[in-house]
C-alpha cells in the first residue's frame, strides 16, 4: 500500500488501536485522526476487486490529506475484509471498533446482502457510504448509497440493446442473493413493458459448480440475450465457458457489474458481444476521469491495478464523506428527516448526490473490446 495512512485490518488486530475517543464532528482538532473503515471483498468471488478498491481508495486519501483532512483532522483508513467468506465477519468487527470508538465513519464496498448485516451493527452510529450499484430502495438512517440503480442502470440498457440489436427473447442469470433477485424483478417488468420474452431464469450460489450446466442450457434456449448478475470470479468463469462454446455467435451479453478487472480475466477471446452499463468506465472521456486517471497512475505506477467502476466508488466515496460531514450548516444524521440540499462530492465521473434512490450521474452502456470497454452510448 503507498500510503503510510491505510492499514490493513489482520485478525486480533484491537489492541494496536489508539483508544482516545474519536467523534465525527466538525469541532475535532486539528492533530486528531479521522478513521475510516474501509469494507471491501478480498476472498471468495468478489475478492478480484480488492486491488483496484484500495489502490483508487488510496488517491482520495492522499488527496484529503494533502489539504485540510476530514474535519479538521488527518484521515486514516482501516481496510477490512468484507467478503462473507471472511474469517472474522464483518458486522462483529464493525460493531465492536464502534463501541469502542475506534472509527468515525464506514465506506462500503462489497455486496448488498453484507450490506445488510452491517447496517444491523451500526444503528446508524456513524455514517455509512455504500458505494457500488444495487438494487435501490436502502433507507436505513445513516446510510448513504450513492451508486447506480435498476432504473438507471439496468431498465434503459436492456431498452438500448433490444432496440439496437432486435433482441426479442431474453434470459436471466445471476447469484442467488437480493441484487441479482431485486434486478431481474425490475428487469422482467422492463420486458414485459417493451414486449420481449423471458426464455428463462437461473440463480446459482456464489463459487457454483453448475455455472458450466447454466451456460449449456442458456445454448438451448432460444434466447438473444442474457443479462448476466454474477459477481466477480462468477462471472469469468461464465465468460470463459460461454466463449468456449462459441455461444456470442447467436447471444448477446449484458452485465451491470462485469467490468475492466472481469474482461482481464475472462479472456478477450471470449468477450465477443458482451456489453456492460454503468456510470463510469476506465475510458469515460471527461475532464474529471482524465485528471483521476492521471493521478491514479501517477500514485501507483506499472502497480496499478485496472481502473473501474467498483474501485472508482471507494474513491469518490470517501471524498462523498468528507463532503458529507464536512457541511457546516447540516448534521448527516438529519438528512434523511427534512429536506436537504444535494450533497456535490468529488468524482471521476458526476458528483452530486440527491437521495439513496437517485444520481444525477450519466449512465452508458459500452461493448468489451480486448480489456477495455469502449464505444460509450449514454442512456437516457
Amino acid at each position: 500500500m503507498a500510503s503510510t495512512r491505510m492499514h490493513l485490518w489482520r485478525t486480533n488486530e484491537m489492541a494496536g488501536f489508539p483508544s482516545e475517543r474519536l467523534r465525527a464532528r466538525t469541532d475535532k482538532k486539528a492533530d486528531q485522526t479521522y478513521r475510516v473503515a474501509l469494507l471491501i471483498p478480498m476472498c471468495g468471488p468478489a475478492g478480484m476487486w480488492a486491488p483496484s478498491c484500495i489502490a483508487s481508495a488510496e488517491v482520495a486519501l492522499t488527496e484529503l490529506n494533502a489539504h485540510s483532512g476530514i474535519c479538521g483532522g488527518e484521515v486514516e483508513v482501516v481496510v477490512i475484509n468484507a467478503a462473507i467468506e471472511a474469517e472474522t465477519p464483518a458486522e462483529t468487527l464493525i460493531d465492536e471498533l464502534i463501541s469502542q470508538h475506534q472509527i468515525d465513519a464506514i465506506v462500503g464496498m462489497h455486496i448488498s446482502a453484507m450490506r445488510q448485516r452491517i447496517i444491523a451493527s451500526v444503528r446508524g452510529r456513524i455514517p455509512f457510504i455504500y458505494t457500488p450499484l444495487y438494487e435501490g430502495g436502502e433507507a436505513a438512517p445513516g446510510v448513504f448509497a450513492i451508486g447506480d440503480t435498476p432504473a438507471q442502470q439496468l431498465g434503459p440498457a436492456i431498452r438500448y440493446m433490444s432496440d439496437r440489436f432486435r433482441l426479442k427473447k431474453w434470459a436471466l442469470l445471476g447469484n442467488d442473493y437480493i441484487w441479482p433477485r431485486m434486478s431481474h424483478a425490475y428487469a422482467k417488468i422492463e420486458l414485459h413493458r417493451q414486449h420481449l420474452e423471458l426464455v428463462s431464469e437461473t440463480y446459482l450460489p456464489f463459487s457454483s459448480n453448475k455455472i458450466g450446466e447454466a451456460v449449456e442450457a442458456l445454448g438451448t434456449s432460444g434466447a438473444d440475450a442474457v443479462l448476466i448478475s454474477l459477481v466477480g470470479q462468477d462471472a469469468v468463469v461464465f465468460n470463459r465457458l460461454f466463449g468456449g462454446m462459441k455461444l456470442h455467435s447467436r447471444i448477446f451479453r449484458l452485465s451491470c457489474v462485469i467490468e475492466e478487472n472481469g474482461l482481464l480475466a475472462s479472456g478477450a477471446r471470449n468477450l465477443d458481444r458482451l456489453f456492460s452499463s454503468a456510470s463510469y468506465f476506465a475510458g469515460l472521456d471527461t475532464t474529471k476521469n482524465a485528471e483521476f486517471r492521471a493521478k491514479y497512475h501517477s500514485l501507483h505506477q506499472e502497480r496499478a491495478p485496472m481502473l473501474n467502476t467498483l474501485g472508482q466508488s471507494t474513491y469518490e466515496g470517501l471524498h462523498f464523506l468528507a463532503s458529507l460531514v464536512n457541511q457546516p450548516d447540516q448534521d448527516w444524521r438529519l438528512r434523511r428527516m427534512r429536506a436537504s440540499k444535494p450533497i456535490v462530492y468529488k468524482s471521476a465521473r458526476r458528483g452530486i448526490y440527491t437521495n439513496n434512490a437517485y444520481t444525477t450521474s450519466p449512465v452508458f452502456v459500452a461493448r468489451a473490446n480486448g480489456f477495455v470497454f469502449d464505444d460509450l452510448q449514454r442512456l437516457p
